[in-house]
């Protein structure tokens, strides 16, 4: 997979606000936030240091990590090589325009991943969501076989379902898994899938489907921007 919407890192206010650095940074705010969680305050003084575990080599923010790992000149060009050098699957992830979507394609991707990084990156960018018509009817229209899965906002099983009655193959999950980990660890992630699982089957019986290939765009109203 490869991410294309990172060329330069978003402002990230809230991470500096909230000493999202590496290591991670207690500030003022996150301290008083804790300070009504006693099992909290014993963890943290008893158990080793916050680190994150692939980033533990490196000082400073996270936009400051993406600006040293991320290169700003990637082409098309570039996609071409990796498509060569690369035998298997190859999805590009951060894809904002109907455009851009047939481009990778064209270019050897065998799936594209609508996203605009959880909005973190660039205030006011497409909203996947509303783009996903759009791009799914474009493929269509190509024949192209790519593989559609669409990222950001995806916080319940009905979001799932929309996203599958309007074109997505699947869809990835970012902060919601992230909140289950935090709360109980492997067991809090497998929960957040159970919650999503559940969420998703009441919401198709609500619309009166009983498989996802009953799934259409008829099941979706987008509201007006």
């Amino acid at each position: 997979m490869v991410t294309v919407d990172t060329a330069v890192a978003g402002a990230r206010l809230r991470d500096v606000r909230n000493g999202m650095t590496i290591p991670p940074a207690l500030t003022l705010k996150t301290v008083l936030d804790a300070s009504y969680r006693p099992a909290w305050w014993f963890n943290f003084l008893t158990h080793e240091p916050l680190t994150f575990a692939s980033l533990s080599r490196y000082t400073g923010t996270v936009a400051d990590l993406i600006n040293s790992m991320f290169d700003p000149t990637l082409t098309f060009e570039d996609l071409d090589w990796l498509r060569e050098t690369w035998k298997g699957k190859l999805v590009v992830k951060g894809i904002q325009t109907v455009e851009d979507a047939r481009k990778v394609v064209d270019h050897g991707a065998d799936g594209i991943v609508l996203s605009n990084h959880g909005g973190r990156q660039l205030d006011r960018a497409p909203i996947p969501f509303h783009l996903l018509p759009e791009v799914a009817a474009a493929l269509k229209a190509d024949n192209s076989e790519a593989a559609i899965i669409l990222d950001t906002g995806i916080m319940s099983g009905a979001d799932i379902v929309a996203a599958l009655a309007l074109g997505a193959d699947f869809t990835l999950i970012g902060r919601a898994y992230l909140y289950g980990l935090m709360a109980g660890g492997r067991a809090g992630v497998d929960r957040t899938l159970q919650i999503l699982e559940k969420d998703m089957a009441r919401t198709m019986a609500l619309l009166g489907v009983s498989k996802i290939s009953e799934l259409t765009p008829d099941h979706v109203r987008l509201l007006a921007r």
